[in-house]
């Protein structure tokens, strides 16, 4: 049968599928099949029906990375590099709170003497290798659909 992922916690390993036949089905990390580890919401997969769960999971159309305004590894790691010392990566990443701290640290920090902006920068230059040396999957997991707002 054919469906939809609707969900998936990688920390848990278990997911969501809506089949085409209307139902919802569970499935887990170990059902996944073709060597995949992870399911994006919104990859298209092929999968039988086991005692009412998922099983024998095939990822046939991956998830654009891109639903529902998800945010670029890539993006964020040249904001980071270029704009980093004013935290302008974490307001594209949709982490104000961590954006408007370093803002404030890196323009009002310099009374401290050029310490905090220092740091600040230090930090963004951090993100910026992170960024690029994280993949796809887990930059999406980790920056966009995660909570991860530091390192």
């Amino acid at each position: 049968m054919r469906g939809k992922v609707l969900s998936y916690d990688d920390y848990t390993g278990s997911g969501l599928i809506s089949g085409d036949d209307g139902v919802r089905y569970t499935f887990t990390r170990g059902g996944l099949m073709g060597g995949a580890r992870e399911a994006f919401p919104g990859s298209t997969v092929d999968f039988e029906i086991a005692n009412g769960t998922a099983a024998n999971i095939y990822i046939i159309g991956g998830a654009p990375l891109n639903l529902s305004g998800d945010k670029n590894r890539i993006v964020a790691a040249l904001l980071a590099f270029v704009l980093g010392g004013i935290g302008i990566h974490k307001f594209y990443l949709g982490k104000t709170t961590a954006g408007v701290l370093m803002l404030l640290g890196g323009t009002v920090g310099w009374i401290t003497f050029g310490f905090v902006p220092a740091l600040v920068y230090l930090i963004a230059f951090i993100e910026f290798i992170i960024y690029l040396l994280k993949t796809d999957g887990d930059f999406h997991r980790d920056y966009v659909a995660g909570n991860k707002s530091w390192f």
